[in-house]
């Protein structure tokens, strides 16, 4: 590859990585409007405080998880976490209980009663995404799913060691 090719491809790349940086800000800026959490528990037909609502559906994806965790993952600050998951804890819709691995660590699961509300919200995110997605061909669908996890595998890792799938 000649030294014009590389630049060529490399001011590509920049261009492309910064479009992709563009909508992924747009992206994460619609999914954290307080607008959409309160439409998902609209659609949901659910009672829950919209603070909570985040920490609800990442207990029950991630759980159990620790409140350092959540905190991290929630981009909140520990303290404020850990007054959250103990009013869903009161709700009855986690349940907290000593690590296995760490007895000092207090994890989240959650309650029979929280995967009910989540399953409500489950079902009201299909509705929602059928709508958006209704109509991209099945093949755009299945690609944008492949690569979004890809993706998420990739960033999730330490910069410079992505995966090879």
């Amino acid at each position: 590859m000649t030294a014009s090719t590389e630049n060529v491809q490399n001011t590509h790349m920049s261009e492309k990585l910064r479009e992709l940086h563009g909508a992924l800000i747009e992206i994460v800026s619609v999914m954290n409007r307080p607008q959409r959490d309160e439409q998902m528990v609209r659609e949901a037909g659910i009672s829950l405080d919209r603070a909570l609502f985040p920490l609800l559906v990442a207990v029950e994806r991630l759980g159990p998880i620790g409140v350092v965790e959540l905190a991290d993952r929630a981009g909140r600050d520990y303290t404020t976490v850990s007054r959250q998951v103990a009013k869903l804890e009161s709700l009855d819709l986690v349940e907290r209980r000593g690590s296995a691995a760490d007895r000092r660590v207090r994890e989240a699961i959650i309650s029979p009663k929280g995967k009910a509300m989540t399953d409500r919200i489950d079902a009201a995110r299909e509705k929602i995404g059928r709508a958006i997605f209704e109509h991209w061909d099945d093949h755009d669908f299945n690609e944008l799913v492949r690569l979004m996890r890809k993706f998420a595998n990739d960033i999730g890792g330490d910069i410079g060691s992505a995966s090879e799938t």
